[in-house]
């Protein structure tokens, strides 16, 4: 069975402008804080649609190949694309780059102007020209099956502020690869909307590398992951001290 789920954010505070999308520096998070965060945003979804099984692991097996479709009038999608370059080195296990044109993608980054914001939605990621589900202030699409992640889309608007660019750029690349839901409880991660994070943090991070590590395999359930969680982070320990 195919599944898709979308998830957006919206906005909510002002947030400080002096940020970047590298790695925060590490900060003393215990097994339990990170196991609780893993389970708290790869499991459930902010914004679940139909036929969606957000009680599994997503995430790709295949290969990552990133296609920015820059459509912003100030052409900010070497932002995304830079952006994008850096995770290879930031998440192990993961196989991502850039690709130069969209059928070899099977991750679309849409980088838009508010205008064209609900088109692109609609028309393109969802292909139902006539619908208005357009929520958020930007939004990423999964399809996948069985967890196995087959296409990502997400939708960037680069025209609202610096702040907005880079949360954006950060969180929907991000939640395209699998943690797709949102939570207000997580005060260091940018899976979630009032924490004011625009950058990839350090406790993120390691909810990506746990998540991509071999023994987390899509389709897990909640407790099946729980059991791989110790060793696992053991592991992301040791690799990201």
């Amino acid at each position: 069975m195919v599944a898709v789920t979308v998830r957006h954010s919206s906005i909510r505070h002002a947030f400080a402008l002096l940020v970047c999308l590298a790695a925060t520096p590490s900060l003393a998070f215990t097994d339990a804080d990170l196991a609780d965060g893993f389970k708290r945003t790869v499991f459930g979804s902010e914004y679940p649609s139909w036929g969606w099984q957000s009680n599994i692991v997503k995430k790709f097996t295949q290969p990552v190949r990133v296609y920015v479709d820059d459509r912003s009038r100030a052409r900010r999608g070497g932002e995304v694309a830079s952006f994008v370059r850096s995770l290879p080195t930031l998440i192990v296990g993961l196989d991502i780059r850039l690709v130069a044109a969209p059928e070899k993608a099977n991750f679309r980054v849409f980088v838009v102007d508010r205008r064209d914001y609900r088109a692109i939605v609609t028309r393109e990621v969802y292909g139902r020209p006539a619908s208005h589900f357009a929520p958020g202030k930007c939004l990423v699409r999964l399809v996948s099956s069985t967890g196995e992640i087959i296409r990502s889309d997400a939708v960037i608007v680069a025209d609202e502020g610096e702040v907005l660019l880079r949360r954006c750029t950060v969180e929907e690349v991000l939640q395209g690869l699998g943690p797709v839901n949102d939570d207000r409880t997580l005060s260091e991660s940018v899976f979630n909307d009032y924490s004011g994070h625009t950058t990839f943090t350090s406790f993120d991070r390691y909810l990506l590398n746990m998540l991509y590590d071999p023994r987390i395999r899509p389709g897990m359930s909640k407790d099946e992951a729980a059991q791989m969680l110790p060793a696992v982070l053991a592991k992301v320990r040791a690799r990201l001290r």
